[in-house]
């Protein structure tokens, strides 16, 4: 299986083209309780329940309702997809110049269309409750925002960009292992845990994630 989508070039560090990968056993499966490694196959988490409320963290404003404006539903199409009609899963994903990149698809489970326009947010996150590490993912202006319609078991994936931890000074950045990616879908405030083990950075001065638009269909081939 190969990655159709190309990493945006402003995602991507100096000389890289596309990401390009063929991994096996890129479909995920339904949930898990497991924290699979970065850039492995991953499933939604049962716990914390993927709709479940925010965890205290500012992240629900800076990501979501800070959104508001670009992620508004103006093409007329179906309502915007709510958290709870999505099942996130990870993708394929391609580690090149210090970073990762990692797909993440969201299928529709509603009985209904739905529609997602412009960024998701997301963040990492991890301990006990779950709360955000870290900075929340900045844009790619790669690409414009498009609408996506979603049909009843339909698929749109966006494209995450994990910058190492390790390329900052240990003083700055402060090293945090991560367990989840906290998800708010475009123009929601309830999000959605996805199982993810990674390296963080607790200082909100670190920008280590970069996230693309939302397009139409799976990320992988």
């Amino acid at each position: 299986m190969t990655l159709r989508r190309m990493v945006p070039a402003g995602m991507a560090a100096a000389g890289l083209a596309m990401v390009v990968a063929a991994v096996a056993g890129c479909s995920a499966p339904s949930s898990s309780s497991s924290s699979p490694a970065a850039g492995s196959t991953a499933v939604t988490a049962s716990v914390p329940a993927s709709n479940s409320a925010a965890p205290a963290t500012s992240f629900a404003s800076a990501g979501s309702a800070s959104s508001a404006a670009v992620n508004q539903n103006t093409g007329g199409g179906p309502p915007g997809c709510a958290s709870r009609d999505l099942k996130a899963t990870v993708g394929i994903a391609q580690g090149a110049a210090g970073s990762v990149y990692q797909v993440i698809d969201f299928t529709n489970i509603g009985t209904s269309s739905c529609s997602l326009y412009g960024y998701p947010g997301v963040a990492l996150a991890g301990g006990s409750p779950v709360t955000q590490i870290g900075a929340p993912a900045a844009r790619s202006t790669a690409s414009a925002p498009k609408l996506v319609s979603l049909a009843a078991g339909a698929t749109a994936n966006t494209l995450l960009q994990i910058t190492d931890a390790q390329n900052y000074p240990t003083s700055r950045c402060g090293p945090t292992a991560s367990t989840y990616l906290q998800i708010y879908p475009p123009n929601q405030t309830t999000p959605i845990y996805l199982a993810y083990k990674s390296m963080g950075c607790s200082s909100t001065k670190v920008k280590l994630l970069t996230v693309s638009v939302m397009l139409a269909g799976n990320g992988g081939g």
